[in-house]
Order: C-alpha cells, then sequence, then structure tokens
C-alpha cells in the first residue's frame, strides 16, 4: 500500500515536471525582445516600424492633447519602452489629437472684468486684447470677441483659443 502511494507521488511528480517543460518549450520560454520607443513616431508610420518589430498594436485613446508631439503622432505606449515583450505582442497606443478639443464659451457678459477672466481661464480660454468702450459700468464685459468678430455665449471654439473683452470705462 505504502508503495503504491510512494509511487502515485513519483509519477505525478514526473507528470507535473514533464507537462512544466513542455509549457516553456511551447511558449517560448525566456525568448523576449525589447519594446521599441514609439513615442513621437506619426501614425502613417507606425505599421511599419511595428511590423519591424514582429510586434502588434492597438490604439486606446487619443483624447488628451499635447502640444509638443506633432498631432496623430504616439504620445504613450503600453508597454513602455525597453520593457522585455515576446514575439507578436500587442502594444497599446496613445495618440495625440489633431488638436485641442473644442469647448463652449461661457456667459461672462455683464460680469467684472476679474470675473470674467477668471470663468474663462478655468475652462481653458486665453485673454487676448481687452479694449474700453463708453458705458457705466467701470470693468462691466460689455462683449466678447474671437479674431474680430463678435462672440455669442454658448459658441463652441478651440481650447486655449483668445478671447478679447470689450469692458465698460465708468463714462457715459
Amino acid at each position: 500500500m505504502i508503495f503504491q502511494i510512494a509511487l502515485a507521488c513519483l509519477v505525478g511528480v514526473v507528470v507535473i515536471y514533464l507537462s512544466l517543460a513542455f509549457l516553456k518549450l511551447i511558449t517560448f520560454h525566456k525568448d523576449y525582445q525589447n519594446v521599441p520607443d514609439l513615442k513621437g513616431i506619426p501614425l502613417v508610420n507606425l505599421s511599419q516600424v511595428i511590423q519591424e518589430e514582429n510586434l502588434r498594436f492597438e490604439i486606446i485613446d487619443s483624447s488628451k492633447y499635447t502640444p509638443n508631439f506633432p498631432p496623430l503622432s504616439v504620445i504613450e505606449h503600453l508597454p513602455g519602452p525597453g520593457k522585455q515583450v515576446k514575439e507578436n505582442r500587442k502594444i497599446y497606443i496613445t495618440l495625440n489629437p489633431s488638436g485641442y478639443r473644442r469647448i463652449s464659451v461661457p456667459d461672462v457678459v455683464q460680469i467684472t472684468r476679474r470675473n470674467a477672466q477668471v470663468k474663462l481661464m478655468s475652462v481653458g480660454f486665453e485673454i487676448g486684447e481687452i479694449t474700453f468702450k463708453n458705458d457705466i459700468g467701470k470693468d462691466m464685459v460689455l462683449e466678447m470677441r474671437y479674431k474680430g468678430e463678435s462672440l455669442t455665449p454658448g459658441t463652441l471654439l478651440q481650447k486655449t483659443a483668445e478671447i478679447d473683452l470689450v469692458l465698460g470705462n465708468g463714462r457715459r
């Protein structure tokens, strides 16, 4: 009886050892390659670079615009550069969009200059030229302009657009 239990344990250990050795063989254990640095590579060249490295890619995101990189180029990827992966591994790519997203212009007419600037800058716009016009409301926003044209609240503009303000000077 003890002999049979010992034999069963020995057979079990041999089967497990052979299974693990076979798995190492068919999964190319310790056969890795380094992931190249793909940052800054344009989307049109990405397929060629990835295929030369015997890898695959999938675009997972392109939501945050980064002005330091060209439009439609890789801004980050997972696994990162220098990481070791097996051949034909899928690399997950984050692309730089073609520009900043468009956002709605808030209504800042008839509020003070300071409040208008805070409100516009908090959503991502820049303050451009400030001009004054005869009006009793000193530093009160009378009008918003974009590239010389009058601007209505709710208009969609690219984030970081420069909005000019026309303010009252306190005179009638």
